[in-house]
């Protein structure tokens, strides 16, 4: 496929141009003009770009890509080295950012309630369709330890569990896969029982115990793997791409 005809065709899946976000989305470094072999992963760091280049890849596919809002505009040190291998090597890098983490069915969060077993009811923002933290019920309920061991099977990382003067029964959940931790306050209003990211503040835990809801911080990697990998095969099998996934170790 032609890598401007790749991005077209993502660009009509995911509508990052509904989404304000803090980067760009989409064809972020251009590379070889046919597209045949693609390795997506969470970040486009070195050791996901070392990969592709042994793969003999024509691009990568990420949710964490480059040019961040805020972040230094020169192009030097550990960018140039990312930069000057994709080029260099006629790798496109596209990354899909917010736009990747709300859509309804390949989405992070989507992914991460089909695996965790939670029926998605809505989202957390009210009057906002693309709402990046959403809500829904358990397939059964489930004390707090019990929720705990079903993150940790499911996703191969131990939660940090915050359980203060929460219920003891958990049936409804709030999440926002990565760093989605302040949305804890929007899902207390709701009267969710819990509240799942990837990440956690000092202040998250204060904000638990006083609002008595349960929190899981279940690591922003760890809770973010499923959006790209289920992007990835989408397209190998839509448009018959090699498309291979390399989840990159990251304990965070």
């Amino acid at each position: 496929m032609n890598n401007i005809k790749l991005e077209s065709e993502l660009n009509k899946l995911l509508s990052p141009h509904l989404i304000k976000d803090y980067c760009p989305n989409g064809l972020q470094i251009e590379g070889n003009a046919e597209v045949k072999k693609i390795i997506t992963g969470v970040t486009a760091c070195q050791a996901l770009i070392d990969h592709a280049i042994a793969e003999k890849a024509d691009a990568i596919l990420v949710h964490h890509g480059f040019f961040w809002k805020g972040e230094p505009a020169e192009i030097r040190g550990m960018k140039f080295r990312r930069i000057k291998a994709l080029i260099e090597n006629g790798i496109n890098l596209y990354a899909y950012h917010l736009p990747l983490d709300v859509h309804p069915e390949l989405g992070n969060n989507a992914q991460l309630a089909k695996l965790l077993g939670i029926e998605v009811l809505g989202g957390l923002e009210d009057g906002n369709p693309n709402s990046v933290a959403i809500y829904g019920q358990l397939d059964q309920p489930l004390t707090g330890d019990e929720l705990a061991a079903r993150l940790a099977i499911t996703l191969h990382r131990e939660p940090l569990h915050i359980g203060d003067n929460s219920p003891k029964e958990i049936k409804t959940v709030g999440w926002c896969t990565g760093g989605g931790q302040d949305y804890i306050e929007l899902a207390a209003q709701k009267g969710l029982d819990a509240f799942i990211s990837g990440e956690i503040s000092e202040r998250t835990v204060h904000i638990s115990r006083e609002l008595g809801i349960h929190y899981y911080s279940a690591g922003h990697h760890a809770t973010e793997r499923y959006g790209i990998k289920a992007l990835g095969e989408y397209l190998a099998i839509k448009y018959d791409l090699d498309i291979n996934f390399i989840d990159i170790d990251n304990p965070v």
